[in-house]
């Protein structure tokens, strides 16, 4: 299944803009309940203003809530962000740390956020388990568990470690394209004849090439036979 997904996922990568470490760290932070689409909109003017980890340690809470707004939950987030800045300039000379045990010390960053960092920013293999990624591998039976920690435990033992990032890419890119959460595109889907979950979405071609999102959807439909 995910050397037929590596086909019709070709050219996966984050979905969130960004330039170096803090950039992305920053990003992952905002995404928390929110869309990378909207974060992507709002970091242009956020990376302007604070380019380091002092430049958020040292930041006005009003303005840094007004330029977060638009992700949602911006109090909370602004609280993470100054506190991330702070943590980074006191424990880590301002840079981002390398590793998964130390990231998840930082504020706002859990075990998901800790490894899209070192799977994107530097090139160092994590499982990324995010909402699609744990309905995905349930619904191919992959593994039961409910726990995200559990979940990426479970899917560590089943796939090489080379292949952990760009496995955690095009699961979520299936997922938010094709293997929706309520209405799967089945009729549709490279993985069809091998999900024990078929059916659970139209069957129908014509139906379930509707749901279909993204950029990819030509490339996608194309590979259906449609």
């Amino acid at each position: 299944m995910n050397r037929t997904l590596a086909k019709a996922f070709p050219h996966v990568y984050c979905e969130l803009d960004f330039t170096n470490p803090l950039e992305l760290t920053v990003a992952t932070i905002l995404s928390a309940q929110s869309t990378d689409k909207r974060v992507n909109l709002t970091t242009p003017a956020l990376f302007k203003k604070y380019r380091t980890a002092l430049d958020y340690a040292q930041a006005d809470r009003t303005e840094l809530e007004e330029l977060i707004r638009p992700t949602g939950f911006y109090r909370n987030k602004a609280n993470s962000l100054i506190k991330l800045g702070q943590e980074l300039v006191e424990r880590f000379d301002g840079e981002v740390p390398r590793t998964l045990d130390e990231l998840v010390t930082l504020p706002g960053v859990g075990r998901k956020t800790a490894n899209v960092i070192l799977g994107n920013a530097f090139d160092i293999p994590g499982i990324t388990v995010d909402t699609h990624f744990g309905r995905l591998v349930r619904r191919w039976r992959w593994t039961a568990e409910e726990d995200p920690v559990k979940v990426e435990f479970a899917i560590a033992e089943l796939i090489e470690r080379s292949e952990w990032t760009l496995l955690s890419h095009r699961v979520i890119f299936h997922g938010r394209r094709v293997c929706h959460a309520r209405k799967p595109a089945c009729g549709v889907c490279v993985l069809a004849k091998d999900c024990p979950s078929y059916g659970i979405g139209p069957t129908d071609p014509p139906t379930a090439a509707a749901l279909v999102k993204g950029p990819e959807t030509e490339h996608l439909l194309a590979l259906a036979g449609l």
